[in-house]
């Protein structure tokens, strides 16, 4: 049986329509992450993130380099949004993330691309990096959903979430995949400009497992629904992977899905950090996927 998005359901009751004025006039004063810049985006001010008012995209393709519940057989359909409400100093994608390269586009636009990533065979559409564009993603389901779309949305985020936005998209959002990075205030501060990352997670977290619970997997073992934990280990274990662990296995679920990533590599300014200008060793990954498996932690873990 094919899997029916909520948010086609929410459109057909107006609900839908609702959220993306309330989304919408947040931008008015945007409070959309937990940096509350309460700044007019609809007016051309900046905050933060340094994101406006129109969607910017980086990339639009069928991912095949993602956990394999999303990817499947037929890739995941995923969209990098360009700008970010985290200052990451080891951030990947710094070009997209901090400085903004990308295309201007609007939310019809956006609607048509999600709609050819349908039609490419993809399993689901992933928005990397979504939060501060809140608003004009959401704005363009409706034409999407006049288009035919019909396929999970995966929310790819960083998990430094506003509790407020994120139960706007209570019904909308099928899969959850937040990346949680840190688990001590200074760590964050410190390289993500964050000092509350490990309080704002642990809400998003839980707001996010009310709404979408467990990772559901169908029988061709695509992912359909629920939540994806990611966790990328750092170096002398600045991530705090043993304290993040315990939270997720006793306060979210023992049941949840979890990637420990290990492709930490010096990027961006870490050059700078001596304790970051260096990749992970095995040991360091293999004390991670240890501490992991002891908190009972099962699903996606891989084996080293």
């Amino acid at each position: 049986m094919h899997y029916i998005p909520s948010y086609i359901k929410l459109n057909t009751t107006g609900e839908l329509q609702k959220r993306i004025l309330i989304l919408n006039d947040i931008l008015k004063e945007c409070k959309l992450c937990p940096r509350q810049c309460h700044v007019n985006r609809l007016k051309g001010e900046l905050g933060f993130c340094r994101a406006g008012e129109r969607l910017v995209v980086s990339s639009i393709f069928p991912h095949f380099g993602e956990e394999a519940p999303l990817v499947g057989s037929r890739g995941s359909g995923t969209i990098f949004l360009t700008h970010c409400n985290l200052r990451c100093i080891f951030c990947q994608n710094h070009d997209i993330s901090h400085q903004g390269h990308g295309e201007t586009i609007s939310s019809e636009q956006f609607a048509h691309h999600m709609y050819t990533l349908q039609k490419r065979g993809c399993h689901n559409i992933n928005f990397v990096t979504p939060t501060h564009y809140l608003p004009q993603i959401i704005a363009s389901l409706p034409f999407a959903i006049d288009l035919g779309l019909n396929l999970p949305l995966v929310y790819n985020c960083g998990g430094y979430e506003s509790l407020k936005a994120i139960k706007l998209l209570d019904g909308i959002i099928d899969i959850y995949m937040p990346d949680v990075k840190f688990a001590e205030r200074e760590v964050a501060e410190k390289y993500a400009q964050a000092p509350d990352y490990p309080e704002v997670v642990k809400k998003a977290l839980k707001e996010m497992y009310r709404q979408a619970g467990d990772l559901e997997i169908n029988k061709e073992g695509v992912a359909r629904k629920g939540l994806l934990i990611r966790h990328l280990v750092m170096p002398k274990g600045l991530a705090g992977t043993r304290n993040i662990m315990h939270f997720i296995s006793s306060e979210i679920s023992p049941h949840t899905y979890v990637n420990v990533m290990s492709q930490y590599h010096p990027e961006y300014k870490s050059f700078d950090y001596p304790e970051l200008n260096r990749a992970i060793t095995h040991k360091e990954y293999a004390e991670a996927i240890d501490i992991t498996k002891k908190e009972g932690l099962y699903r996606g873990v891989p084996q080293v």
